[in-house]
């Protein structure tokens, strides 16, 4: 089957440059393919009891400078790609920015790694892949 509009979501992790490799294979098996590669970053938030504090940003914040990197890392990844590809950067909770942002674009395949937490971690941390995976309307393919 080929994918005509594929988005990847990259966070610079080993698992997100695999399946920044796997998505390139698949864009490049279609010439008519475009790639849309995503950064999704978001605040610390801290939890006491019922309420949500986000920490607060200051503009040399290292999250930004961090997040800015990895897009630079993923552009380059894409550079020689002879597809049509964009790279952007969103801020948001990962999981919902993702499915979000699959819409928007009119994706027929998400393509993320998988950090592979275990059941017991992944349930009390919760799971980018695994929340994608449950909600998404699209064909997902999770890379280990």
């Amino acid at each position: 089957m080929l994918f005509s509009r594929i988005l990847v979501a990259y966070d610079g992790s080993n698992q997100s440059k695999k399946a920044l490799d796997k998505a390139i294979q698949l864009t490049k098996a279609n010439p008519f393919a475009s790639l849309e590669v995503l950064h999704v970053f978001d605040f610390p938030r801290y939890y006491f009891a019922d309420a949500l504090v986000t920490a607060p940003v200051r503009p040399d914040n290292h999250l930004f400078e961090l997040a800015d990197k990895t897009v630079e890392e993923a552009k380059e990844a894409v550079a020689s790609l002879a597809n049509k590809h964009h790279v952007e950067m969103k801020q948001g909770p990962p999981a919902k920015t993702i499915l979000e942002h699959a819409a928007e674009m009119n994706s027929d395949l998400i393509v993320l790694g998988s950090r592979g937490l275990g059941a017991i971690r992944e349930f009390v941390l919760g799971s980018v892949s695994h929340n994608v995976v449950q909600h998404a309307k699209v064909p997902v393919l999770v890379i280990k």
